[in-house]
């Protein structure tokens, strides 16, 4: 199996798996009771905390707030900052619909909220996004980079805008695509308020984290307990979390090795791609991740592209990987102007950190035997 769709899920780090394995055997505690069992568990997602923080430069551990994933985090940080002063939401047309979806339930709760065009590769740049923040302006969510397409959002630079023209606007991006290849620091101008999910770096599914500057206010999205520090209710997911903190660890020590292999894997890819069939690339000449290949097969319809493919040992995905399953007409392409009729003929492929350039040459090689099959 050629599997070409790590934007949607990676592989579980060994090193990963080895960390877990206590937490689903006899260190089954929970921790949040007095015990020692219990305190093993509380201990380890302290050490979590701490291995988090470190990786991104967080001032306290405290600054990181555990989720179940990615969504989580993006709800808890987009209607978690709204909500306490009801201001009003910006964003693009791009986002993730964890995003997306936030906001529109923020707006029904009656905070104004500004969706903001995109030009035709998918960017928006930080004069449209400073343009409409006020000081009645909560948060401002701009994705690193597009979980369809890869491109990539000039998120210091809209952060450095807005904080020039309100000094209340919190700035939250999701970094759930980005974090593998790209830095996060968060004090060197970074946002407010940054996602991450550990299964895109080699980590367990259904854990993620938050950071959040210190100081700032969240009104929770889920009630309960008040267990992380009340911003997170529910018993935590101890194999899971110790998990997200050795995935964070090994991704970023592994970040520069990362970006070579893979980038290696996917120009190669597309290199031998369009030397033997008629393809396009959706994102043109963006800057994007090098993880991501956005192609149209023009004149092939991508749901019956994407059987062959399954059928010839290759698992690439339309669209995005997070609704119910069923190829959905993709928001993002719509928002770059492509043509339902367009979108309708394109994949994402996306590499994974075991790829290298023979893999990308591999992968052309089946994949464009496919494409010439059915054409």
């Amino acid at each position: 199996m050629l599997y070409l769709d790590h934007a949607a899920s990676t592989p579980l780090r060994p090193e990963v798996r080895a960390v877990m394995a206590p937490f689903v055997g006899e260190r089954f505690g929970n921790p949040s009771g007095v015990h020692t069992t219990a305190q093993q568990a509380k201990n380890a997602i302290e050490a979590a905390r701490e291995q988090v923080a470190a990786s991104i430069g967080a001032a306290s551990p405290l600054e990181i707030v555990f989720t179940g994933g990615g969504t989580e985090a993006d709800n808890l940080a987009v209607f978690g900052a709204a909500w306490p002063t009801r201001g009003g939401i910006v964003t693009t047309a791009v986002e993730h619909a964890a995003v997306l979806e936030s906001a529109r339930f923020a707006e029904r709760a009656g905070m104004p909220v500004s969706t903001l065009t995109v030009d035709r590769l998918g960017r928006v740049t930080p004069e449209a996004v400073a343009a409409h923040v006020d000081e009645a302006t909560a948060v401002v969510s701009v994705m690193m980079a597009n979980n369809e397409t890869g491109v990539l959002q000039p998120v210091a630079e809209i952060t450095r805008q807005v904080r020039a023209v309100s000094d209340r606007a919190l700035v939250h991006t999701d970094a759930v695509q980005a974090f593998a290849s790209l830095p996060v620091d968060v004090y060197d101008g970074g946002p407010d308020l940054i996602s991450v999910s550990a299964h895109k770096i080699g980590g367990p599914q259904g854990v993620g984290f938050l950071f959040v500057r210190d100081g700032i206010e969240l009104e929770p999205v889920i009630h309960g307990g008040g267990q992380e520090l009340g911003r997170r209710s529910g018993t935590h997911n101890v194999a899971a979390i110790v998990g997200l903190g050795a995935a964070v660890e090994a991704s970023v020590a592994d970040r520069d090795g990362y970006r070579d292999r893979v980038g290696a894997a996917r120009d190669r890819f597309e290199q031998d791609l369009r030397a033997r069939v008629n393809v396009e690339e959706t994102a043109g000449s963006a800057e994007r991740l090098v993880s991501h290949s956005h192609l149209r097969f023009p004149g092939i319809a991508a749901e019956t592209l994407l059987v062959r493919l399954d059928l010839a040992g290759v698992a690439a995905a339309a669209g995005a990987a997070c609704h119910s399953g069923a190829i959905e007409s993709s928001h993002v392409l719509a928002a770059m102007g492509i043509t339902p009729a367009a979108a309708a003929e394109s994949i994402r492929f996306s590499f994974g950190r075991d790829d290298d350039e023979s893999t990308g040459a591999a992968a052309a090689d089946v994949v464009a035997g496919v494409v010439e099959a059915v054409a």
